[in-house]
């Protein structure tokens, strides 16, 4: 199965019906362009000793057509849609083209493991030709890093992708998003719009990461012993934010998790984090009084290993908490995850420890890096697509944004799964054209193996 001339295609392997493993293919006249390749987190048959194991996409179909691959563009620096990357690559052997934060991250992931991808640095704003794809990269605001949308332009159509996106006019790090850039896209003439679901069921809008110091700073503040606050690595704007709280309430600022300190490093190395974000060495906590030390920390979302459940269980070898030390939880509770979570949470207040969760919080604690449905409306009324596919994101999270689409004005909403082939020139949908499937990482065996559905 191969586009001819006359086809502009959208089939995604992984990321839509679900939230997490990105994997999506434009094709058209002969040749295929893939936009991220990233992992998921499920619990594993023995969740209780191992945790999460990683699943990534079965990439057979483009896999098999390789040489009809001309390049994989990562949008931007999350897992979920760069960490199938270092374990497909060597089925593709294709260039990689990514803005400079995210090459920071996926090169030092690409070196561990020793394959040696091409990974071409782009610019927000720059247009580059790839086989018969003309490719334009537009800015958005996202939880990450130099996030970009991306206009795919072919002889027969013009997508948007718009990757993961919300719309943030202080987002801390990096600009805010520029309304003109989508308006003129709709002034143009786009034929359709594949679209982030995530948060298609929450009204308002999302709140701005610039609203946030206030509430970290205001915690911070209240706590007169030891503070720990857990956050995504990948946010870099939450460690700006959290490296500002640091200066302002004299604190000394350390880092605990291998993520963050290659994060931090990555984020440096594109040109962030460069003011009021100085880090102390772990062994400086030992010589420190409580008081004086602001702990950032990895694994909010419970994950066996990582630093937040070494501190729970006491057995960090940096830094021991005590009654009355404080931990903040900057992050949601991503669905799924609860009961490690709260298994964390009720590990810390046994001990005396005070928790603090953003998901129970009045005051904002924590900045969704995904539209709600206001953004959602907003978005269509910029770019006013003649076609809607909404992707990232479970079967009601697609429906609601199909829904919003429909309401707004788009003449045609397709709903779909991995698998399906969706064509972007004659507004259908062909139902499971492509067999898709997931394949899971087995580290002790150093191979990927498949998933077998139960």
């Amino acid at each position: 199965m191969q586009p001819n001339h006359k086809d502009f295609w959208f089939l995604p392997l992984g990321g839509c019906g679900e939230i997490g493993m990105n994997l999506n293919l434009y094709g058209h006249a002969g040749s295929w362009l893939m936009v991220d390749c990233g992992v998921t987190f499920e619990k594993s048959p023995d969740a209780t000793r191992t945790g999460n194991r990683i699943e990534l996409p079965e990439p057979s179909f483009i896999s098999n057509r390789a040489e009809s691959l001309v390049a994989l563009i990562a949008t931007h620096a999350h897992e979920d849609h760069i960490g199938a990357i270092v374990h497909l690559w060597d089925q593709f052997k294709c260039p990689i083209y990514t803005t400079s934060f995210t090459r920071n991250v996926l090169l030092r992931k690409l070196r561990e493991k020793g394959v040696d991808a091409p990974v071409i640095t782009v610019s927000s704003g720059e247009e580059i030709h790839l086989g018969p794809f003309y490719v334009k990269w537009l800015p958005i605001t996202h939880s990450t890093p130099e996030t970009n949308a991306l206009l795919i332009t072919t002889p027969v159509g013009k997508v948007l992708h718009t990757a993961d996106w919300k719309i943030d006019s202080a987002p801390v790090v990096g600009q805010p998003v520029r309304p003109s850039l989508y308006q003129a896209l709709g002034q143009s003439g786009v034929d359709a719009i594949v679209c982030d679901s995530t948060n298609a069921d929450r009204p308002g809008h999302s709140v701005s990461e610039s609203e946030l110091f206030h509430g970290l700073n205001g915690k911070v503040a209240a706590s007169r012993r030891r503070v720990v606050v857990g956050c995504f690595s990948s946010n870099v704007a939450r460690l700006q934010t959290l490296g500002n709280v640091a200066r302002v309430s004299g604190r000394y600022l350390c880092l605990l998790g291998r993520s963050l300190h290659r994060m931090v490093s990555s984020a440096r190395a594109a040109g962030y984090l460069t003011e009021n974000f100085v880090c102390i060495d772990n062994y400086e906590l030992g010589y420190l009084l409580p008081e004086e030390t602001l702990i950032v920390a990895t694994g909010s979302q419970g994950e066996l290993g990582a630093a937040l459940h070494r501190l729970a269980s006491d057995n960090h070898q940096d830094v021991h908490l005590s009654a009355g030390d404080h931990v903040i939880f900057s992050t949601m509770t991503i669905p799924g995850n609860e009961k490690q979570v709260t298994g964390l949470v009720s590990a810390f207040r046994a001990r005396g420890i005070q928790v603090t969760l953003a998901d129970e919080s009045d005051i904002p604690l924590h900045a969704s890096g995904h539209p709600y449905i206001d953004e959602l409306k907003q978005m269509y009324q910029w770019v006013r697509p003649r076609l809607a596919i909404p992707v990232h994101g479970e079967e009601r999270h697609l429906r609601a944004n199909g829904r919003i689409a429909s309401g707004e004005g788009v003449p045609y909403r397709l709903v779909g799964k991995n698998g399906d082939l969706f064509d972007l020139v004659n507004n259908r949908k062909i139902e499971a054209a492509v067999k898709v499937g997931r394949l899971w990482l087995n580290e002790s065996r150093a191979r990927l193996e498949r998933v077998v559905p139960v």
